[in-house]
């Protein structure tokens, strides 16, 4: 039979438990469930954009990120981030996503197999073991399939560009056509193709059941070029009141930035340029036509291309023994494509710059400009910051394979003679990474091939190969290096291109070990209260687990010769067991009594043994039922989270990160000529007074951050409280209505101080832990090279805390005498999402996101969100057509310097303001043209509605000058299927 159509409502449902014979709508932890047809109702293939659409989830990483982006799909319960809460596939936990996140990869998931998804709120250790702090999300697999299927699916967007961003780009695309165009009308995009098909049955006579399926996906990308609100990144003008396009000052033609102490350019500025018409000058900076306007290369939606298959068995050996097992597998590759590469503050003596005089590529003009001028002859080196960017070479494209499998089988049932069950299982899995980063260019050939010098015949040769021996003959040390011309203006010989090429190369696996034996079952009339009907169920159980993880950067990432790397990329190895006892109780209290219909306590404790510590997580919840309707329901659950292997053993490096752009519409306080912060709050920071007024920015708005890991790390604590009630009137048959508050606190939480707020708070108040953190480079600068950079490296921090409202309803009922009709809704109210980033924070530097986005805030964290459901099915055509219309509401956000909060307190451009309110309506149908055969359509986004835009968003979770995982950013979605059953 083919699977139902309708989308079915979010309910409450019994998860969060080890004992298998609790019942519906009596947990006492909310509980969100996520229906299979809402799948289908929505035309999703990716099972985040699903759980996304939940106002519990937040953007995290996925599909529609390209800088920064780690090649997997995975979900962050709560705003507090993607490794404090736990996924499971049916009850089970998954493997790290990749080499360089302890996050599951959702994409593993086979969404055309997914019955239904659970979203528990809330810590749940005691339960499901580290990790589970905020949450968790499992994904419940239809192993009990029958008969052959075929599922198919067909997509893409839609967007017409008509926006408010036209005028400006039609500005910038008139004086710097190379660099900027108009999408104008109506463009496609985006195609996906999802085909599954399934088979299963019985065998043996019934003892067995067997299901398999095989699945193939392709997704073409979308970029960012192609969609009028994200082709150019955008800056602030006119007093930070409209938005400008900006960009990096790595150009195609070369940019120069003076930093060093004690020489200047001529031109009064730290800034000059290679004249573009190449006339072999060097010229004024004018800020317009020099910047590079990165966003068209970049992937809005990365493309995608995944295989997988897998087996679900189950045996009945006896009455009492049942085997079962699960293979799952995928192969999943994607592109990351960013800009091209370049010279990125280099020069021949590296990433400390420098011009040598005698280049024979420099005309007069430029000898006397950079040298002369200064007193340098042809034997030295100007101290100058090149910045070319390698067009000619194309685009920076990261090929990500993930390979990845997971093997479990166990034995269950039941103890003959008892009320006893049991069930042991051992899981194996596997996850290996492999990355080929093609088109950036090397740190080290770069600085060989910009030293360039007359070989004594008039030919420019590189000055490595240019010593030579005692017969006078040139000594080739590098045959390959062919000299690089950024200063003609002309483009470059191909052959130095080629010699610039370097590609870096990275595999590894993840591994994850899991042995688990329990025991469950209840104490039959030995064990139970005066005043209950139902006796005590329990379960008990151990649990080993080991995580290992092994990553082989080649010796080009790891020396960071990458030039478009932002540092070395260290490898990583190390793994972490643990042994886990544990134990819950479910006791019934007062059963079918006066004012107690029904109440009972549930307990739950676990004890985890590490190499090095030990934790404790454990739970207490209350319910109580006075009458039928209605049921309240409240716990405490003490949660805790061990530091991944990546936590643990990453190499310290420098890597980036984003500032947010202040009134001025820079972004470093301290950068230009009237710097936003004072001359003594800057020299908090390292700056001097020689260098306060002339600090370069950087329009693209990253810096450098140095970061790593720390083997000292203890666990995360957290406590979450719960309460609330369950509400089924009898005079309303098909209405329930359910409302929670939540409270979750997580205390020396394992992270960094944020960059951003160390760099403010020393700002303001020259607090050395703070100011230690920030080292100003040359220039003064933050990014010009590696030399400068704010420390961030992981250490157990302050608090995190986050508290709020659910609501949830559902009301099925006849539309008079025609229809079958069927409302949901959820909800969150979110009351604060706040962090307290050192244990000594002073209650200045605390600060609360919710409400707020960009800077410490990250992606928008709206106090209100919500989703409601329509599904509509007609009596016509035997009830075979059904409908559904999906509203979907973010509310308004503000950047987080407007807060008034001390510790995000600083300048902002009035035009990131506010993202308001954000509505999008969604259609969808479905008509069963046979018992075997059902057909669907619809369109997210009806009306196309434009994404929010900012110009602060940053890379991940920003891409294309908004938020694409959580808002709509790619116009309407157009989707049709069919599900076929033989």
């Amino acid at each position: 039979m083919a699977q139902q159509s309708d989308a079915e409502e979010d309910v409450i449902i019994t998860t969060g438990t080890l004992i298998p014979r609790s019942t519906n709508l009596t947990t006492t932890s909310p509980v969100t469930q996520i229906n299979a047809a809402e799948f289908d109702a929505r035309g999703v293939v990716q099972v985040e954009d699903l759980i996304n659409t939940l106002p519990q989830a937040f953007g995290a990483q996925g599909s529609n990120l390209a800088n920064g982006a780690t090649g997997t799909s995975s979900i962050n319960l709560r705003g507090l981030g993607s490794t404090r809460n736990l996924v499971l596939v049916n009850g089970r936990r998954m493997p790290y996503g990749s080499l360089n996140t302890a996050a599951a990869d959702v994409n593993f998931i086979p969404s055309a197999l997914v019955s239904n998804v659970e979203i528990l709120t809330g810590g749940a250790s005691a339960t499901y073991g580290s990790d589970a702090i905020t949450g968790v999300v499992n994904f419940i697999i239809d192993d009990e399939f029958e008969g052959a299927r075929l599922d198919t699916n067909f997509s893409f967007y839609q967007h017409n560009n008509n926006g408010p961003l036209q005028g400006l780009l039609q500005e910038f695309a008139t004086a710097n056509p190379d660099q900027y165009r108009v999408p104008n009308g109506s463009v496609t995009d985006g195609e996906t193709i999802d085909i599954t098909g399934v088979v299963g049955g019985f065998f043996d006579g019934g003892r067995g059941h067997a299901t398999a399926f095989a699945g193939y996906q392709k997704t073409d990308p979308i970029f960012q070029g192609d969609r009028d609100y994200a082709q150019c990144a955008l800056g602030t003008r006119a007093g930070g009141n409209e938005f400008s396009c900006s960009g990096s000052p790595t150009n195609q033609v070369a940019n120069l930035l003076e930093v060093a102490p004690g020489y200047a350019f001529p031109n009064g500025s730290v800034w000059a340029r290679i004249d573009p018409a190449g006339t072999g000058t060097i010229i004024d900076r004018d800020f317009t036509t020099d910047t590079f306007n990165f966003n068209p290369f970049n992937h809005y939606q990365r493309p995608n291309e995944r295989y997988n298959l897998g087996a679900f068995v189950n045996y009945e050996i006896t009455p009492d023994i049942n085997f079962y097992s699960e293979l799952l597998f995928m192969e999943n590759s994607t592109n990351n494509q960013i800009a091209p590469s370049g010279v990125f503050g280099l020069g021949v003596n590296g990433d400390t710059g420098g011009v040598n005089c005698n280049n024979p590529f420099l005309s007069a003009q430029q000898v006397n400009f950079l040298c002369t001028s200064n007193g340098l002859g042809a034997g030295d080196v100007a101290p100058v910051l090149l910045l070319r960017r390698n067009v000619e070479g194309g685009p920076r494209n990261n090929d990500i394979t993930h390979t990845t499998f997971r093997l479990l089988a166990g034995f269950e049932g039941d103890i003959s003679g008892t009320n006893l069950g049991y069930d042991v299982s051992a899981s194996y899995a596997r996850v290996r990474r492999s990355e080929v980063y093609n088109n950036d260019l090397s740190i080290r050939a770069i600085t060989r091939a910009l030293n360039a010098v007359d070989d004594g015949a008039g030919n420019p040769i590189c000055a490595i190969n240019s010593r030579r021996d005692a017969a006078g003959a040139l000594i080739t040390v590098d045959p390959a290096c062919v000299p690089y011309d950024i200063f003609s203006g002309q483009p470059p010989n191909p052959a130095a291109v080629d010699y610039l090429s370097n590609p870096l190369l990275r595999t590894g696996t993840t591994e994850q070990t899991i042995l688990t034996a329990k025991m469950f079952g209840d104490f039959g009339d030995r064990v139970r209260t005066g005043w209950a009907d139902d006796t005590v169920a329990f379960a008990v159980g151990v649990e080993y687990r080991k995580d290992e993880l092994d990553s082989n950067p080649d010796g080009n990432f790891l020396s960071g010769d990458g030039a478009g790397q932002g540092g070395p990329t260290n490898a990583i190895a190390g793994e972490q067991d643990v042994l886990d006892i544990f134990g819950e109780l479910d006791i019934p209290l007062v059963q079918n009594r006066s004012g107690f219909y029904d109440a009972g306590l549930d307990l739950a404790y676990r004890r985890s043994e590490y190499d090095n510590f030990g934790t404790d997580s454990y739970k207490v919840g209350l319910d109580w039922s006075p009458v039928q309707p209605i049921r309240f329901r409240g716990s405490y659950q003490r949660a805790v989270r061990a530091a991944n292997v990546f936590e643990l053993f990453a190499e310290q490096s420098i890597g980036l990160f984003d500032l947010s752009a202040g009134s001025n519409g820079l972004f470093d306080p301290c950068a230009g000529t009237t710097p936003a912060a004072t001359a003594a709050q800057c020299a908090n920071t390292g700056v001097t007074a020689a260098q306060y007024g002339s600090i370069a920015d950087n329009p693209a708005g990253q810096f450098n951050t140095f970061g790593g890991g720390n083997l000292d790390l203890e666990p995360e604590v957290s406590d979450t409280y719960t309460f609330g009630f369950v509400f089924q009137p009898s005079f309303a048959d098909g209405l329930t209505v359910s409302v929670d508050y939540f409270d979750i606190s997580v205390d020396g939480f394992i992270g960094t101080v944020p960059e951003q707020l160390s760099l403010n708070q020393c700002l303001e108040t020259g607090q050395a832990f703070f100011c230690d953190l920030v080292n100003r480079g040359s220039g003064g600068t933050l990014w010009a090279n590696n030399s400068g950079f704010i420390t961030a490296t992981n250490l157990n921090t302050g608090e995190l805390s986050t508290s709020g409202i659910d609501f949830l309803a559902g009301y099925d009922f006849r539309a008079g005498d025609f229809a079958d009709m069927r409302i949901s809704y959820v909800g969150t109210l979110l009351n604060d999402l706040t962090t307290k980033p050192l244990p000594t924070s002073t209650t200045s530097q605390i600060y609360d996101c919710a409400g707020y986005y960009g800077g410490q805030c990250g992606a928008p964290n709206p106090e209100y969100r919500h989703k409601v459901d329509f599904n509509l099915r007609p009596d016509m055509w035997d009830s075979r057509l059904g409908l559904q219309l999906t509203w979907r509401h973010f509310g308004s956000v503000n950047v987080a310097q407007t807060s008034g909060q001390r510790a995000l307190a600083g300048s902002f451009a009035n035009v990131n303001r506010t993202f308001g309110d954000q509505d999008y309506i969604d259609l969808s149908g479905n008509f069963a043209v046979t018992e075997d055969i059902i057909f669907r359509a619809g369109v997210n986004n009806v009306f196309d509605v434009d994404p929010p835009l900012s110009s602060i968003v940053g890379t991940a979770p920003g891409n294309g000058n908004t938020y694409p995982q959580v808002y709509d950013a790619f116009g309407r979605y157009i989707f049709m299927g069919a599900t076929i059953d033989f």
